[in-house]
């Protein structure tokens, strides 16, 4: 078992692997569970889990940066309304 884990440590993914990953990624809600799937499943290639790890950590951070901006936006908006004279909440 051991040996077995070190041999699939060892070898690299194959180029195959790689277009068939980023084909399923690219499926909306099907990637976003594969990227759970794979990058915390224990039998996932550790380069194929650090990259879904990363994917996962940068959607994180993109969604936290598109809600502050949205938020900022929608205060933006208000202000605005309210200085040419629209009606307030």
């Amino acid at each position: 078992m051991n040996a077995q884990l070190a041999a699939n440590e060892s070898s690299p993914v194959s180029l195959g692997d790689w277009i068939l990953t980023l084909i399923v990624l690219a499926i909306p809600i099907v990637g976003l569970v594969m990227l759970f799937v794979w990058g915390f499943s224990s039998g996932t290639h550790p380069s194929k889990q650090n990259f879904c790890r990363a994917s996962l950590i940068l959607y994180a951070i993109m969604f936290a940066l598109v809600f502050v901006f949205a938020v900022m936006g929608g205060f933006a908006a208000l202000f605005a309304s309210r200085s040419l004279g629209g009606a307030a909440l």
